[in-house]
């Protein structure tokens, strides 16, 4: 920028003029304004260039570097006072003067030694409450211990009592197999104490003729026990036949996605409800005439719409019936005839031709082809059956005798009952069933290989607490964490088994000593399993997890 300005020789000299533009903005150092002309004059500022403080790497904005702490302290100034004594001419009164002496002087020691017994007496109040409170906490929980086990005393007699009532129940009243096999397992046992009886008491002639009335007395007993089996096979016959065709007639069902159950009738479930319905109807014994003959009326124009030899001789039947009943013919001469109805309407039944639902339930397959596939000899009664009729345990190679045969054989000699071996493993499968981890050998094994286990290798006792009441056995894992087998498995009662399966760490829970005995049974029941072949895989298995254990 150019300027010029009067010299001293009264002439004018240019000058240049560098003006630099401020960067910043010029604080306000205050001025004063014209009022008639309304100029600003703001008051002189510096116009050099800020001096800037250098970087030092270092965050200097920052809360603590912008924030004071106060601190308040107080101090003891110094008071000057005076005080007026009596002297000539001048009088003070001392009426509300006190006179004040020195008490006893106790030393720091003494200080802090009361101070100590001070607090020993708070403390000693204070445990006191502590201890009060603590042994009334006791108290309760004792109470409620008490209590529960009154309780679960309580409920295990209830418990007794209940199964003490079932079983005489079913002895009184017998309808399935387990039921005769517990009348042929007690009359078993009354044998044998009346024979132990008779031997120790008499001898000769006398105990020969005891002993061939205890053997009439015996078959006398068995004689009614059949009996009964034959109304409970007869009563349990009907009822599998009804099972059956409900079956049968049951409507198709799907599970939707959200949750609820679609039910549909196709025209096979109709027409198996049709039958159903039919059945139970020249089932039913004491109704009116005039509905039984409208009952066979049915039947004879549902049969008819079929035409071969077994519809025939139901419609001969039938006709014969209304006959009969137009004669007046007693009802109890007309039993067999409606038997002989009732069973050829059954055969009826389960012909897939007559009734195509019927062909899903049915156990033997139209084709006979397919038998061959399936189909085994009982050795001890030369039959060929089914491999389900016949019952194999885990260590078998042959098919040997069928389950008929075995039951036969058992009720003429050995008498054993089953039925708590059967009771523990469905116990185990149901278990098993619960964990989800896709168990397999607790399938396998039949009750026969349960009770060799419990009895051979357990001893049929519980492995803590030695109970021998096989009723409240139950066999659980030994490790949860691996699947059920004989080499991984405990017996136990059922609390224990509770106890038990709660537990994470078998070496902390458990004394060296009674680890090495459980140890010593699974190694027993690894070296009976593994002479089955269907084990083989499993024992591989087990193998292997140890090792990379």
């Amino acid at each position: 920028l150019g300027t010029s300005f009067l010299t001293d020789s009264d002439s004018f000299q240019d000058v240049l003029v560098k003006i630099e533009r401020p960067t910043y903005q010029k604080p306000f150092l205050g001025g004063f304004k014209n009022k008639i002309t309304g100029v600003e004059f703001h008051n002189a500022g510096s116009q050099m260039i800020p001096k800037k403080t250098p970087d030092k790497g270092i965050l200097v904005f920052r809360r603590e570097t912008q924030t004071v702490f106060e601190k308040n302290k107080r101090q003891q100034t110094t008071n000057t006072t005076s005080t007026q004594m009596t002297k000539t001419g001048l009088y003070v009164s001392n009426k509300a003067d006190k006179l004040i002496t020195p008490g006893k002087y106790f030393t720091a020691e003494e200080y802090h030694k009361r101070r100590l017994e001070a607090v020993i007496v708070l403390q000693r109040y204070f445990r006191r409450w502590h201890a009060t409170n603590i042994v009334q906490k006791l108290r309760e929980e004792k109470r409620l211990r008490l209590e529960w086990e009154a309780q679960e005393e309580l409920q295990r007699k209830k418990e007794k009592e209940e199964k003490l009532r079932r079983e005489h129940e079913r002895r009184l009243n017998p309808k399935t197999k387990g039921d005769f096999e517990l009348l042929y397992h007690a009359l078993e046992l009354w044998r044998q104490e009346e024979t132990e009886q008779i031997n120790r008491t008499l001898s000769g002639a006398e105990r020969k003729a005891a002993l061939c009335g205890l053997l009439e007395q015996e078959a006398q007993l068995i004689a009614s026990i059949e009996r009964h089996k034959l109304n409970a096979d007869e009563e349990n016959r009907q009822k599998a036949i009804l099972h059956f065709l409900n079956k049968c007639a049951q409507p198709k069902r799907w599970k939707a996605y959200d949750g609820k159950i679609t039910e549909m009738d196709t025209q096979f479930t109709l027409r198996a409800r049709e039958l159903l319905e039919i059945y139970c109807s020249i089932s039913m014994s004491d109704i009116p005439q005039d509905e039984r003959i409208d009952v066979l009326l049915t039947l004879k124009r549902k049969v008819k719409e079929h035409e071969c030899k077994l519809t025939q001789e139901i419609v001969e039947l039938i006709d014969r019936e209304i006959d009969l009943m137009s004669r007046e013919v007693k009802e109890c001469n007309l039993e067999g005839l409606r038997k002989r109805i009732c069973t050829l309407f059954l055969q009826f039944i389960k012909i897939p031709k007559f009734n195509p639902e019927v062909a899903k339930i049915l156990k033997v397959p139209p084709d006979p082809l397919k038998l061959y596939k399936n189909v085994n000899r009982c050795q001890s009664c030369k039959n060929y059956l089914s491999s389900t009729a016949f019952p194999i345990p885990a260590n078998t190679h042959t098919t040997g005798r069928c389950r008929l045969c075995c039951k036969l054989d058992n009720e003429a000699r050995h008498r054993e009952t089953c039925l708590k071996y059967k009771l523990i493993l469905e116990n185990l499968r149901k278990s098993e069933a619960d964990y989800q981890d896709d168990a397999k050998i607790v399938f396998l094994l039949q009750h026969q290989d349960l009770q060799y286990l419990i009895e051979k290798i357990w001893g049929c006792q519980s492995a803590l607490s030695a109970c021998s009441d096989l009723y409240d056995l139950v066999m659980v894992r030994w490790d949860k964490q691996h699947e059920w087998s004989p080499w991984n498995a405990i017996l136990l009662t059922k609390d224990e088994a509770d106890a038990h399966l709660k537990l994470c760490d078998l070496q902390k829970a458990y004394e060296a000593a009674f680890i090495h005995r459980i140890r010593h049974k699974h190694i027993r029941a690894k070296n009976y399993f593994a002479q089955i072949p269907a084990m083989t895989s499993f024992l591989q298995g087990s193998e292997n997890q140890t090792n990379a254990n």
